[in-house]
């Protein structure tokens, strides 16, 4: 590569390279097309080939892949994207490059797609490309400009009014759901939405009793670590005035606001107790276990495991637990520091978590904290940890703003991460010393890639700190390193060299049950052997198990921050309905 495109336009630029692809592919030539993309190249495909989320390397690779594609998804009008952010010099993970929106449409409906463009032999040449699908053809989202047309919501004396048709729906009295959600966070939210505004008939569960409290329960100082600026649901944005950082009951309020004001059929206080796959139906069949004792059996088509990466607690078997006299909690369940004060406190694990809980325990009058190291663990400030978000303070629409977060095929985005944990470590240059002056072991993440990559690969394992490091720097929250303690017995930890720190209080922050984990216990070892890994990279770089189809039929996985939540709730709801709609495999 020989650097940027010069002497032309960029908008020029764009629209030739996109003319001369959709010729290459319309013609079927795989050596016109391998011959427009650069040495270096990738292709990340969201259901615009196909109905999977793929990523390919390589000019001869991404050729044919495309071509197979094409044969079904017939593509064709490949054009600059009107009203879309204009074609524009950007640097992206050190490559400069010509970024442009385009759409195009495929025989499933309209779609978008991004090109980044460098210069080969003083060609434009295509670094990264990706295409998603947007919508299905005759089953747009109404919420994209069109509303509904089958419904007269004019008044109706003498007949349902608009509050008697929302409890009949609720009540699924006449029916089953099309698809039944288990979770009633950012992540169930947000599919039921798109799935709702798509047509399809969604019921959400949550064993909690009222919407939001899986947040509310957790512990007393929660407050997100990422900006509001990123975690928007689908269709309603935070209000401006909220806060930078939104604190844990703010948002589980919000969640109960947002389910009412976009007709979610929610059941709260009922629980999931197990289900079993019908091939010859092909559909479920679930028994659900609600407050008041009494069951129900339904037969979606289709289940949406949006239970979270932090919904059961992980309890460990530590040696000589069962000894310790003092009270053991999940960091879930701590509650306040307050409640705590005067007491001795231990906090096993050193994420965000036990971190949070450390500190708040230390400011709360603990008579001494301790925090237990079990692995090395990524430290970022809270300010540097907003790295990775730098692209929402681009001052183009946030939907296009989505849209290029979702366009980074993996070993661009890896290489991104890793300069972003490099410029970010400098940045904590002095905090990081300190901590490790102290003894505290630290990580950047396989590969260096940091805290983003590590959440994909593992859910946690890292810090956005909020003070705690200082405090562990100066010493006012002791460390401790798990591999030092010989047992638990009844006055605290007993360490190798037989010293015994005591303590009234040992608070487990030590993780949530994975997703796979639940589904297998919800649904059997069979459905579990067959959905395989959920969470975690596969290998194309594509995160396995999640927003996409499984080894197991009907069973589909939706987790993460609220960001992805908002932005792949649409990408697993198409594939929801293409199938309810016949069209897809």
């Amino acid at each position: 590569m020989d650097g940027i495109v010069t002497g032309t336009s960029l908008e020029a630029a764009a629209d030739g390279w996109l003319r001369d692809f959709a010729e290459a592919l319309d013609a079927g030539d795989p050596v016109g097309l391998a011959a427009l993309f650069a040495a270096e190249c990738h292709w990340r495909d969201i259901l615009g080939f196909g109905w999977d989320l793929r990523t390919t390397s390589g000019a001869e690779a991404i050729a044919a892949g495309l071509l197979a594609g094409a044969a079904t998804a017939r593509p064709r009008g490949f054009a600059l994207a009107p009203g879309r952010t204009a074609p524009r010099r950007v640097s992206r993970a050190g490559t400069d490059c010509i970024e442009a929106i385009f759409a195009f449409e495929t025989a499933t409906g309209p779609c978008t797609g991004v090109i980044r463009l460098v210069t080969m032999d003083g060609t434009p040449r295509a670094w990264t490309l990706m295409t998603a699908l947007a919508e299905i053809h005759g089953h747009e989202d109404p919420a994209e400009g069109r509303r509904w047309q089958d419904v007269d919501w004019k008044r109706n004396f003498g007949g349902e009014n608009w509050l008697d048709r929302r409890r009949r729906a609720v009540a699924y009295d006449d029916r089953d759901p099309a698809v039944l959600v288990v979770g009633a966070a950012q992540a169930g939210l947000s599919v039921a939405a798109r799935l709702g505004l798509l047509g399809v008939d969604t019921l959400v569960v949550d064993r909690e009793a009222r919407i939001g409290d899986s947040w509310r329960r957790r512990y007393h100082a929660l407050t997100l670590h990422n900006e509001t600026r990123v975690n928007h649901l689908p269709y309603m944005p935070f209000p401006k005035s909220f806060p930078v950082f939104i604190p844990k009951d703010m948002l589980a309020n919000w969640f109960e606001l947002y389910a009412e004001a976009m007709e979610l059929n929610v059941w709260t206080g009922t629980e999931l107790t197990g289900g079993s796959w019908d091939e010859a139906a092909r559909c479920w069949s679930v028994t659900l276990r609600r407050a008041d004792g009494s069951t129900r059996t339904m037969r979606p088509r289709h289940i949406v495991m949006a239970n979270g990466t932090s919904t059961t607690p992980r309890m460990p078997d530590l040696p000589g637990l069962k000894d310790f006299a003092g009270a053991v909690r999940h960091s879930s369940a701590m509650g306040s520091g307050l409640d705590w004060a005067g007491k001795r406190a231990l906090v096993l694990g050193t994420g965000t978590s036990g971190h949070d809980t450390a500190q708040d325990l230390a400011v709360s009058g603990a008579a001494s904290v301790a925090i237990i190291q079990n692995r090395p663990s990524l430290v970022v400030s809270l300010k540097e940890a907003q790295a990775p978000y730098a692209l929402y303070d681009e001052d183009i629409a946030f939907e296009d703003k989505d849209l290029l977060a979702t366009s980074f095929p993996y070993p661009v985005y890896k290489r991104g991460h890793q300069r972003m944990t490099e410029m970010t470590s400098a940045a904590d240059a002095a905090l990081l010393e300190g901590l490790r002056q102290r003894g505290f072991r630290l990580t950047f993440g396989q590969d260096d890639t940091g805290w983003q990559m590590m959440y994909a690969q593992r859910g946690g394992g890292y810090y956005f700190d909020a003070g705690c490091s200082q405090m562990i720097i100066d010493g006012r929250v002791g460390l401790m390193q798990f591999a030092d303690i010989d047992r638990f017995v009844a006055e605290g930890a007993r360490m190798k060299d037989g010293s015994i720190v005591p303590a009234d209080l040992l608070v487990l922050a030590t993780g949530y049950e994975g997703q796979a984990q639940a589904a297998r216990r919800l649904l059997g070892d069979a459905v579990g052997d067959r959905v395989g890994q959920v969470w975690g990279w596969d290998p194309e770089g594509e995160l396995a198990g999640m927003w996409r189809p499984t080894g197991q039929d009907g069973l589909w996985f939706h987790a993460g921050g609220l960001a992805q939540c908002r932005i792949y709730s649409k990408v697993l709801a198409l594939q929801i309905k293409a199938r309810e709609l016949g069209i897809a495999p």
